[in-house]
């Protein structure tokens, strides 16, 4: 199983950044998906999730009405689309993977997913 997440970058204040999670050896329409951020200096903190049931999202606090977690099965991939960015977004963002959660609600605590990629640098600075 690979998780492949790309899409990160430098971008202004109120810039906009979509991140991509790409599967290989995975059905990510099966799995709840979550994206997760780490921080210089802080700990990694859950950003949004996808649950593979009923389709239902959450979202940090922080991120809500800025961040939209959304699925292409075709593709087999999950985007994290970033509006609004902030200096406090500035991050290593991850993917995860939890195959086959039978949880009726996809949960932000990294301890649900067993599968994760590589991460991609999001920095937000003028």
């Amino acid at each position: 199983v690979q998780l492949q997440a790309s899409g990160g970058g430098f971008v202004q204040p109120g810039g906009s950044l979509r991140l991509s999670c790409a599967a290989s050896g995975l059905f990510l329409a099966s799995s709840d998906i979550g994206w997760f951020r780490q921080a210089p200096g802080k700990e990694r903190e859950g950003v949004s999730c996808s649950s593979r049931r009923y389709g239902r999202t959450v979202y940090t606090d922080s991120v809500k009405g800025r961040f939209t977690i959304s699925r292409d099965n075709a593709k087999n991939t999950v985007y994290l689309q970033m509006s609004s960015l902030k200096p406090e977004d500035t991050a290593v963002y991850y993917c995860a993977a939890d195959p086959l959660s039978s949880r009726p609600l996809c949960g932000l605590g990294d301890n649900q997913y067993a599968h994760w990629g590589q991460g991609t640098l999001v920095t937000v600075s003028s």
